[in-house]
């Protein structure tokens, strides 16, 4: 079993010809809402690739928790414990989305301030492979029950987005730390490591940190660093983008549900980069990730192979 505990939001999703400047207004196409929110989008991703997944977070007693949580639903995540807080807004995202599928996105947290450790019970993480985290509910709240996790023997992994101001990391109870070149940049500044190429740093966090680092590259793949200094990487898909909203949690939530069910690190790594290449072929974050069959008829049909790096 995977349990996620993050953020839930309902997507507010406009095309527009350009992102627009200071004090412009721009004529949009047609609104698309769908569910999303970092760990609901991850979530959803891991039971799409077919694992058993849980679901901790917190939304509103409002008219946009029923919207942010239909996707999940019907997918079959298990929402038992996530909190249904009176009085706060479902969290809600806002977005624009450029004539080359690149997005601009502003948050309101709302109810994913109210996101409690205490939600999910140490017999759940008992029976859990894995714990994905993110950075969009409260810090003190994941490192609680990332330690409560370990303690479970159960597998820690923490996509370290979005980066905040004034966000001091902590690194000692994550086994994997997931992570874009900007969020890796940040984090390897914070943490003093030396300036230098994306592969560089990562290979230097993770020897410094004692966790693995997986970086994500977009278009160019995706590279893993291990504290011993191995490192696999993964070749990028050439597909054409109509929606890059959501691909990076479509990453982790596959690569958490391929290593909750065995696969080694080349093999998840294979799976979650066909998976989030796949998500960029359609609008929406939850609504574009692929279903586990088409994420393997996509690498039968000859997608790349894993290459290691000395």
């Amino acid at each position: 079993m995977v349990i996620v505990f993050g953020s839930v939001n309902l997507d507010l999703s406009v095309p527009v010809p350009h992102a627009p400047r200071a004090g412009e207004t721009v004529l949009g196409g047609a609104l698309l809402v769908d569910g999303g929110g970092k760990g609901a989008n991850q979530a959803h991703a891991a039971r799409r690739y077919g694992a058993r997944v849980m679901l901790a977070g917190a939304v509103g007693e409002d008219a946009l928790g029923a919207p942010a949580l239909a996707n999940l639903e019907r997918a079959g995540v298990g929402l038992d414990a996530l909190r249904r807080i009176a009085g706060t807004a479902t969290g809600s995202a806002l977005i624009t989305l450029d004539a080359h599928g690149e997005n601009r996105i502003v948050v309101a947290p709302g109810a994913n301030a109210a996101a409690c450790a205490d939600s999910v019970t140490d017999d759940d993480l008992a029976r859990a492979r894995v714990l994905l985290l993110q950075l969009e509910v409260p810090f003190e709240q994941s490192r609680r029950l990332a330690r409560r996790a370990r303690a479970q023997d159960c597998r820690v992994m923490l996509n370290a987005a979005p980066v905040l101001p004034g966000w001091r990391p902590e690194l000692a109870d994550i086994d994997v730390v997931i992570v874009n070149r900007i969020e890796l940049h940040q984090l390897a500044d914070s943490l003093g490591v030396a300036p230098g190429a994306p592969a560089t740093r990562a290979r230097a966090l993770a020897r410094a940190h004692g966790c693995e680092v997986l970086l994500t590259l977009g278009a160019h793949g995706a590279m893993l660093a291990a504290p011993d200094a191995s490192v696999c990487s993964m070749n990028g898909h050439a597909l054409p983008v109509v929606d890059t909203t959501g691909a990076g949690d479509t990453f982790a939530g596959v690569f958490a549900a391929a290593v909750a069910e065995g696969q080694n690190r080349a093999g998840a790594l294979r799976a979650a980069n066909a998976a989030a290449a796949l998500s960029c072929g359609a609008r929406g974050a939850q609504a574009a990730q692929p279903q586990r069959a088409a994420v393997e008829h996509f690498l039968r049909a000859g997608a790349d192979q894993p290459k290691e790096i000395p």
